[in-house]
């Protein structure tokens, strides 16, 4: 038996990405889709001064149709990532893990690699990696599938591919697929929902959802494991 997620890479994702890939045996990231603008692959959110604000990495100007791993960061990237790391420590140095959390992000923003999508696939590594989670994770355009699919169909190729009998998606997707389509082809498909999860942000209302990295700066490594396994899995 063997069971796997999909997802777009997100930079610093929140705690349910992590969540679904210690949930899976395999965990696959699209690199060989287009780009976003609008999504959560480039940016994401943490605390500054008790309100969300958010952290981006700046990208080459290029062609919108082009694949998350034919994009690239800026060539400006290397001062930027200095101002985002002042940022992180303006916002964070006074929390209690900082000590801990801030070399993870500092390594997390000096990888070497400029393109976009091996940038990324490091910070997941590095981050997972510290959170003690073994799952596989492997890029969408290295299966031996028929790349030009689409939706629902594309996900079941994949599966099928990887000899998977089990899919678990985000509960956003509730309404984008059919368990019966799924049935047909003999995979499971389930639905992860995180439960809600709140921790102590210095002395602020609390702002939930907000990038791991938010995480990593208010939590123990051993409180972090367990709000891995805060969550429920439904069909």
């Amino acid at each position: 038996m063997s069971k796997i997620a999909i997802m777009q890479p997100y930079f610093l994702p929140y705690i349910g990405y992590f969540q679904l890939i210690n949930s899976v045996d395999e965990f696959v990231v699209y690199d060989n889709i287009e780009y976003t603008k609008k999504g959560w692959i480039n940016r994401n959110r943490i605390l500054v001064n008790g309100k969300d604000d958010f952290i981006t990495l700046p990208l080459k100007k290029d062609s919108d149709y082009l694949h998350i791993n034919k994009r690239f960061l800026a060539q400006s990237f290397e001062e930027e990532k200095k101002k985002l790391s002042r940022k992180i420590n303006g916002a964070y140095r006074k929390a209690p893990f900082f000590n801990d959390a801030f070399p993870i992000i500092d390594n997390i923003l000096n990888h070497g690699d400029n393109n976009l999508f091996n940038y990324i696939l490091n910070s997941l590594q590095v981050l997972c990696s510290y959170l003690e989670i073994k799952t596989k994770i492997s890029a969408s355009s290295n299966i031996k599938i028929d790349h030009e699919l689409r939706s629902e169909i594309k996900v079941i190729e994949i599966c099928k591919g990887l000899n998977a009998d089990t899919y678990i998606n985000p509960i956003g997707g509730l309404e984008l697929y059919s368990s019966q389509n799924f049935k047909q082809n003999n995979i499971e498909l389930l639905f992860l929902k995180s439960n809600n999860i709140d921790y102590k942000q210095f002395n602020s209302d609390f702002v939930p959802w907000l990038s791991i990295l938010d995480l990593l700066m208010f939590n123990s490594k051993e409180n972090l494991k367990l709000m891995l396994l805060n969550f429920s899995v439904i069909k």
